[in-house]
């Protein structure tokens, strides 16, 4: 898959010259207009500011209930405050619409022209807000205001840029990693310290694990493909397939269609009833089925590690890459958040203010150095240093991928095709269709999508 081009070379706009700066300085002193409160002026985009000295408060809204708002208002917000006392920051919780990390409440408010100034936004919809031009467009704010491409990792920047322009400045980030059950693999007479490493392994590994009770139902599994974060994007990339290539967006690349094919196998070889029942009983105690001690293999994000303190698990367990298929390397995808500026803001200038306080070193510092912090991983690799995370060996196994990590094609039609995806996966593993029909179905799909938006 090839990602967006960095956008390093952007070429800055041409500077108010230092004659015009001085006659308006002259213009504005005769007006009498320095610092009357309710004054304004024009700022660099040719929009009505805030004179200085003037109180602002900008809106800011964010999808996240439990202590999100405390703590972020207490370690990263109050500290922005000190340093901008004319800024006020208003923070509103606006919960996402369905089963989606996207708000109806905040595009109909973009629609109605009077959107928040600062959105805390999935870094997978950029592409799709984009371009529908719900977006501000903060290229000429990063060129001007110290942020550099380079100050966060390839893939979760360029999830941030559409045809060239940046959108939002990245924040905070996630991959997937295997975590294996040692316990359940001595039990089956498997060395535990010597996890899979190819995707033929794991097959062969978690056949060895399964044990069918006297119900004919599973007490132990060894591995279930579209378990957790075993969807088909992670998979497809695990056997080496590409969603995107020159910009074309490939979901029916030859190795994607494998990995669905191979995903279908499991449900036909474990029994997709068996293996549906023992994930609905794990569903129902509200455990991750990892940390019942009765999965084998699973894969999943680095967030689980925070799950140690809540079910301290009685059995050993490691953390390795996903296995690959033979021949392609290990891989990872990155997901994430970012801060967003919602086009027509009202204080646009004081919002990028917040947002590179907030989403560049000194406010990811901030955040990650609370208490409650866990196994977090930030959009830079300086701060990730400077924390001393890879100290910790199971993080360490997240991070070390986090360079090479792969993310969700930025296009007006991600959503789309992630959706698409999972119902054909849904389908395949189902008996409902054949990988390579189901697939060229979603390419046809997603084609006819974008013609629409073209």
């Amino acid at each position: 898959m090839e990602s967006n081009a960095r956008t390093t070379g952007w070429k800055g706009k041409k500077r108010i010259s230092a004659l015009l700066g001085i006659g308006l300085a002259i213009i504005l002193a005769l007006a009498g207009c320095s610092g009357k409160s309710g004054t304004s002026v024009i700022d660099d985009n040719g929009e009505p500011d805030a004179a200085p000295g003037d109180q602002v408060t900008i809106d800011f809204w964010f999808p996240w209930g439990g202590d999100y708002q405390k703590e972020f208002k207490q370690y990263v917000v109050d500290e922005f405050e000190k340093k901008h006392p004319n800024i006020k920051v208003k923070m509103t919780f606006v919960e996402s619409s369905g089963q989606t990390q996207s708000s109806d409440k905040l595009l109909t408010a973009i629609a109605g022209g009077n959107p928040p100034d600062v959105a805390l936004f999935d870094r997978f919809l950029i592409g799709s807000w984009a371009a529908k031009g719900s977006l501000t467009d903060l290229t000429e704010f990063v060129e001007n205001g110290g942020v550099s491409p380079d100050d966060y990792y390839k893939s979760v920047w360029d999830e941030s840029v559409y045809e060239k322009k940046v959108y939002a400045l990245p924040w905070g980030t996630d991959n997937r990693a295997m975590y294996y059950n040692k316990t359940l693999m001595e039990k089956a007479g498997l060395d535990p310290n010597n996890p899979p490493k190819t995707i033929a392994e794991l097959d062969e590994m978690a056949e060895a694990i399964f044990v069918e009770g006297k119900n004919g139902k599973y007490d132990e599994i060894g591995f279930i493909p579209w378990m957790n974060q075993g969807f088909l994007y992670t998979q497809a990339w695990n056997w080496g397939g590409a969603w995107e290539q020159n910009g074309e967006l490939t979901p029916n690349h030859p190795q994607n269609v494998k990995a669905l094919d191979w995903m279908a196998g499991y449900a036909k070889k474990y029994n997709i009833e068996n293996l549906t029942s023992f994930s609905t009983a794990i569903g129902q105690t509200g455990m991750n089925p990892f940390w019942t001690g009765k999965v084998g293999f699973v894969f999943d994000g680095n967030w689980v590690l925070n799950d140690l303190s809540k079910y301290k698990p009685e059995f050993e367990w490691g953390v390795a890459p996903m296995p690959a298929a033979d021949g392609y390397p290990s891989i990872t995808w990155a997901g994430g958040w970012s801060y967003v500026i919602p086009k027509g803001a009202k204080h646009t200038n004081e919002a990028w203010e917040f947002v590179k306080f907030v989403a560049h070193k000194e406010g990811t510092l901030l955040w990650s150095k609370r208490p409650t912090a866990g196994n977090d991983i930030t959009v830079m690799p300086s701060v990730n240093d400077e924390l001393k995370l890879a100290d910790n060996p199971n993080l360490k196994i997240f991070l070390d991928m986090m360079p090479n990590a792969f993310t969700r094609p930025v296009t007006p039609v991600g959503s789309f095709l992630w959706n698409e995806a999972m119902r054909v996966q849904d389908l395949a593993i189902n008996g409902k269709g054949e990988a390579q029909q189901l697939l060229d179905e979603v390419k046809k799909n997603v084609d006819a999508e974008l013609a629409k938006i073209k």
